[in-house]
């Protein structure tokens, strides 16, 4: 066993929904006599991807001993629930390889070079420093590091006159963004917060982040959360206090 992040499900808050069994990629969870059950320590990873599909605040991610998270033993998983599936064909669903537009489309409007709304560096949040001035009073931006690219006019809709943080909760250390987030809540006074994030299950993940980080400041703050699809457009808007 080791100390990590893994699923935690309040039975008491459950009422059986199974919109988190559809959202586990790993299929760690199962409905059993009604309630949401982790079937095995192996085949949860502790990103928490199912967080954000229950409708019951029932799920959390806690860091405590657990058995490793097996990928090998999830393949074989994922294969024997899907019958004739093979195990070659376990694809995260945040890595699914989609072709959104082709080779040589050009759906530039203007002509010529458009100036970068950033107004600080760095922008990474396991960088940035927590009592940067940048941050002070500001309109803050936490942002999934693959949405920049996705949007072409996210400089200009979301990130001119706001400061920003950015990182991949796939990648890193979930606990780490909640705690450093919560400190830069805590110390600056910010004047709003927003959220944006991909459609794929485990960017949703940055939104329990920005919800762990403000109940640990301490500070009253709601903020807008974002939903951005392959395409690079809004799919969901949503005021979260």
């Amino acid at each position: 066993m080791v100390m990590r992040n893994i699923v935690k499900i309040d039975e008491e808050k459950c009422n059986g929904c199974g919109q988190c069994v559809s959202a586990c990629a790993e299929g760690a969870i199962e409905i059993i006599d009604g309630k949401a059950k982790l079937v095995s320590e192996i085949y949860c990873d502790g990103l928490g991807a199912c967080i954000g599909h229950c409708p019951q605040d029932a799920i959390t991610v806690e860091q405590r001993q657990a058995d490793e998270f097996d990928e090998e033993a999830t393949k074989e998983h994922l294969a024997k629930k899907g019958g004739t599936q093979k195990q070659t064909d376990f694809v995260c669903p945040g890595m699914m390889p989609k072709e959104l537009r082709k080779q040589g489309d050009n759906n530039d409007s203007v002509a010529g070079n458009v100036s970068s709304q950033l107004s600080h560096w760095p922008v990474q949040l396991k960088l940035v420093s927590t009592q940067a001035t940048y941050f002070a009073g500001a309109d803050l931006i936490s942002a999934a590091d693959c949405v920049p690219f996705v949007m072409g006019d996210f400089h200009d809709r979301f990130l001119k006159n706001h400061s920003i943080v950015v990182g991949c909760p796939k990648l890193d250390d979930s606990r780490f963004y909640i705690e450093k987030l919560a400190e830069i809540v805590k110390m600056n006074g910010l004047n709003s917060l927003t959220v944006i994030h991909m459609e794929v299950p485990c960017c949703s993940c940055l939104t329990h982040i920005a919800k762990e980080a403000i109940a640990g400041s301490g500070v009253k703050l709601s903020f807008e959360d974002f939903t951005i699809d392959l395409q690079g457009n809004i799919a969901k808007t949503e005021t979260i206090d």
